[in-house]
């Protein structure tokens, strides 16, 4: 082996251990590989970059921005009014939510499409007397499912035709992807109907049944004539409650509600506190600090039911500005004017010492504060909200617009008249100049981790071919599997593909994959389009970990879900997908 070779293979072999450890964010592990390479001279300068310019990057850039379009002017809040008259319904529940979760996978990010139906997925089975891990699970797994049918339903499926293109002079089309990924995904949602739904381990500690228990950590406290804390600013006082380990919320000054981003505010006699901690470090605090409890009822009256402020749960979602931070680096009284009472992890929840804990994707976060600085702060964050959001009217007239301007985007690709880019490229700005995207949300609107991530593996894929490891892996392949069966082949690549999705982002197994697949067929001497079409499939389906796909993190926490429970219902998934796959691959696209 070639010193390029060795490097190469040490440099891939790092980032996917990385990758698996997730200690740093995948797009930066990402860059960090592809700077190496730039080092070593292992890819040209002149080439170290070509992967942002590249039109799977480019084009994957495009959706996310039309599908946050299609999400903000309320296009398909429509179709969400199908589900909640048919909540006391299991299986007819279940069944809307999964076809739904599909087809909007189809043709928006399927993270959005998830993140859109997960509020009302929550709060209909919460009115039906069910945990909401009946069905989040089947939700996260059914929107993957549904973005196999369509080119732009899932980031594979555009890096797979780039590569078709590159081979044979033809990129997949907008619907080329159905026959194969339609079967799929129809087998493995009748799977999730009738089997694979009962399979879900379902735990008290799912969203609505576990964090509302911060009732009980909530207290309300006079504050006397002779306190310590009297003229006191509310940061001092904050300060000192975080000493104590208890939780300021609000301050009432003669029944008028105090937020605490009023930071200067002077605590005066006979303020009421409203406090959260436990009945210890309360009891301690009001002891140190001359103060009177009052009781907890009052106090959970306030923030629970007050015309000033509310109370809401959101999820930490794959992109959100939390990722990898500190709760006490966040500083959400100061920065954002919002109270955070507790944490859930996998249906554990945390509601004191918060400080020194790192956010993850999928955490809940139970916030207080009042209306307009709570919207504002799931926004800044970029967290999903687990309740429902009304549209404003302004919004309600644009829907059509966005609506028809994706559909005729969807049609010129679909037709072959417009390369998909520029049909993408235009309906975003078409929605850009039509305020239907405010230009300030514009870049926001972009998941940029997987956009870095896509543009700084493809110079490392095309690496993997430069180098001649790729026909490295191919030999050894086939020396194991033998040439006599291509069908073998197929279920070998198809299987390995899915198993490395399983562990690793689908957008960087497709792209280490394609070039094996390409390597595979060039040496048995057939058509490329079912090996690649194979990868498509293996690296879109996700479904026994929730490290493999961003939307099983995003239902791990609200569903109360641990690590093992996604194999109970996701190896029989995969088995389905393989059983149904493998023949009809070569039928499709001969090989």
């Amino acid at each position: 082996m070639t010193f390029d070779q060795v490097a190469l293979l040490t440099i891939i072999a790092i980032t996917l251990i990385l990758f698996v450890l997730d200690k740093w964010r995948y797009d930066i592990v990402a860059l960090l590989s592809l700077f190496a390479c730039g080092v070593l001279n292992i890819i040209p300068p002149q080439y170290l970059f070509s992967g942002f310019g590249h039109p799977a990057t480019i084009t994957l850039a495009f959706v996310l921005v039309l599908s946050y379009g299609l999400t903000k002017s309320g296009a398909i809040e429509g179709l969400l009014k199908l589900i909640e008259p048919v909540a006391k319904y299991p299986t007819i529940h279940i069944t809307v939510l999964l076809f739904l979760a599909a087809f909007l996978s189809m043709f928006m990010n399927n993270v959005g499409a998830l993140a859109l139906l997960m509020p009302i997925a929550i709060q209909s089975t919460l009115k039906a007397n069910r945990s909401p891990a009946t069905v989040l699970m089947p939700l996260s797994f059914g929107s993957i499912l549904g973005g196999l049918v369509t080119l732009i339903g899932t980031p594979p499926n555009i890096i797979i035709s780039s590569y078709n293109q590159k081979v044979t002079g033809q990129p997949f089309y907008m619907f080329d992807f159905a026959p194969v990924g339609g079967a799929v995904a129809i087998a493995g949602i009748l799977f999730m109907l009738t089997i694979g739904w009962r399979l879900v381990r379902v735990r008290k500690s799912s969203t609505g049944e576990s964090l509302f228990e911060i009732e009980s950590y909530l207290f309300e406290v006079k504050v006397n004539e002779k306190s310590k804390i009297i003229d006191l600013q509310v940061r001092e006082l904050d300060r000192l409650c975080e000493m104590s380990g208890v939780n300021l919320v609000s301050v009432l000054h003669k029944k008028q509600y105090v937020p605490v981003s009023q930071r200067l505010y002077n605590i005066q006699h006979n303020n009421l506190l409203m406090l959260e901690g436990s009945q210890e470090d309360i009891d301690k605090f009001v002891s140190k600090y001359n103060l009177s409890l009052l009781g907890a009822e009052s106090a959970r009256e306030e923030i629970f039911h007050s015309e000033h402020t509310k109370v809401m749960e959101i999820v930490v979602s794959p992109n959100s500005r939390l990722l990898g931070r500190t709760v006490g680096q966040i500083r959400f009284k100061y920065l954002l004017g919002i109270n955070l009472l507790a944490v859930s992890r996998q249906g554990r929840s945390y509601r004191s010492r918060l400080r020194q804990l790192t956010f993850r994707s999928g955490d809940v976060l139970l916030i207080h504060g009042e209306h307009e600085l709570v919207d504002t702060a799931i926004q800044k964050l970029n967290c999903f909200p687990l309740a429902k959001r009304s549209l404003d009217f302004g919004k309600r007239k644009k829907n059509l617009l966005s609506l028809a301007i994706f559909c005729a985007a969807v049609a010129f690709a679909s037709f072959g008249m417009i390369p998909i880019p520029i049909s993408f490229g235009l309906a975003m700005l078409a929605m850009v100049l039509l305020n239907i995207i405010p230009i300030r949300e514009f870049y926001d609107a972009i998941n940029w981790p997987v956009v870095f991530l896509i543009g700084a593996m493809l110079p490392i894929g095309q690496a993997l071919e430069s180098t001649g490891i790729t026909a490295l892996i191919t030999s050894n392949i086939l020396a194991f599997t033998g040439t006599q069966s291509l069908t073998l082949l197929l279920a070998f690549i198809l299987i390995i593909t899915m198993t490395l999705s399983d562990i690793l982002n689908n957008a960087a197994t497709a792209i280490l994959m394609a070039p094996i697949a390409v390597n595979i067929s060039e040496a048995t001497g057939v058509s490329a389009t079912p090996f690649l079409m194979a990868v498509a499939v293996g690296a879109s389906c996700a479904f026994l970990t929730p490290i493999g796909h961003q939307n099983n993190a995003l239902v791990m926490g609200p569903g109360g879900y641990q690590f093992g429970d996604y194999w109970r219902i996701g190896l029989p998934l995969e088995i389905i997908i393989c059983a149904v796959a493998i023949p009809l691959i070569p039928i499709v696209w001969p090989y």
